[in-house]
């Protein structure tokens, strides 16, 4: 693995020489070097699993209605507050389908009164015995489909001025826009995909383990989350699931983050270690350590630090292991304890300085 600063090839056999040749009981003193001690790995430094952020509250908008886009009011990574008109849809049919069903239920009223003026007639004729039962009970007929003719146009002007609600479309909630799927002038149908709208203060992340990890994962659900950057959170909830995955044999686990400032967008990955696995280790063995990947000297294969011993320097070489963030992983080379300088580049300099000290060069 190739990480850190490259150094050139007359630097690092300086460097070398410098290291090889610090036989001398004194040794003009160093400059002020920025260094950092090595620390043992934490509790949760294990192997990490990996994951994607998702958004808990994410909404696929799709057109309910058939037209053409009329307008668009927002584009991608806009914020909208709920209730926000996102997208307008042209509605001449739907407004003529709601014209439509009002004069219908005009007429369906119309028709219901005087039914119901014909039944009272009928009924007072009746009192005299001018009408039958039998005309009675018609006109009583009469008045019931009526009624129902009523209520059945009013059930039709409802659906007719959904249609033509679905025209405009409006933000579920307060989010940002993270997808645009049409333009305007553009035809849509029913179903068609318009626009993503998320809630970027509530995240997650879900990740596979495999069956046999997840029984100690629920009796220790700590964990770490490893976002891009380096930046490491705990989650505010860890969810075991019940069941495994028949096909992966693996079990997924959902992480809720908590409310972060410069939070990361939905579909960005991260890696998610936990306490069970990092007690474990792999195979038995401890987690290894970590240094900031700058501070490596990378020649060729050759990757090294300057380690810091009173007034010396000495060039280590490292094997490296997996780059995590702004840090890479220290397989062989380096002990907890050890101070390392933080610019290898600076560290072969002082390395000169000190030398032309040393032999009382100006």
């Amino acid at each position: 693995m190739r990480s850190g600063k490259f150094l050139s090839p007359a630097l690092l056999a300086l460097g070398l020489a410098a290291c090889g040749a610090g036989t001398s009981p004194r040794l003009p003193p160093l400059p002020d070097l920025p260094s950092f001690e090595v620390t043992a790995p934490t509790a949760l430094s294990g192997r990490g699993w990996d994951g994607v952020v998702e958004a808990v509250r994410r909404a696929d908008l799709s057109a309910q209605t058939a037209g053409r886009v009329a307008a668009m009011a927002v584009d991608v990574n806009d914020r909208v507050a709920a209730g926000e008109l996102l997208l307008r849809i042209t509605a001449v049919e739907q407004d003529a389908a709601a014209n439509t069903a009002r004069a219908q239920l005009r007429a369906a009223d119309a028709a219901a009164a005087e039914a119901e003026l014909n039944l009272r007639r009928y009924a007072a004729l009746a009192e005299k015995q001018f009408v039958s039962p039998a005309q009675i009970d018609q006109a009583r007929a009469a008045r019931d489909t009526a009624v129902a003719a009523r209520d059945a146009a009013r059930a039709q002007l409802a659906q007719a001025e959904q249609q033509a609600g679905y025209t405009l479309v409006k933000a579920p909630f307060d989010g940002i826009v993270s997808a645009r799927a049409v333009e305007p002038g553009e035809t849509v149908a029913p179903g068609q995909s318009l626009l993503s709208v998320y809630a970027p203060g509530d995240l997650r992340i879900e990740v596979a383990v495999p069956q046999s990890r997840a029984e100690a994962i629920r009796r220790d659900p700590r964990a770490q989350v490893l976002l891009p950057g380096g930046r490491r959170v705990e989650p505010a909830q860890v969810v075991v699931f019940p069941a495994a995955d028949p096909m992966s044999h693996s079990v997924n686990v959902r992480l809720r983050l908590p409310d972060l400032e410069g939070a990361p967008a939905p579909g960005t990955t991260a890696k998610v270690v936990f306490a069970a696995d990092a007690a474990a280790g792999e195979q038995g063995a401890a987690p290894p350590l970590r240094i900031p990947a700058t501070a490596v000297a990378q020649r060729g294969e050759l990757s090294g630090v300057y380690v810091k011993q009173g007034e010396r320097l000495v060039l280590r070489q490292l094997r490296l292991g997996a780059r995590i963030g702004d840090e890479v992983e220290v397989i062989s080379g380096l002990l907890a304890g050890d101070r390392v300088v933080r610019d290898p580049v600076a560290a072969v300099q002082a390395l000169a300085a000190q030398r032309k000290a040393a032999e009382g060069k100006p």
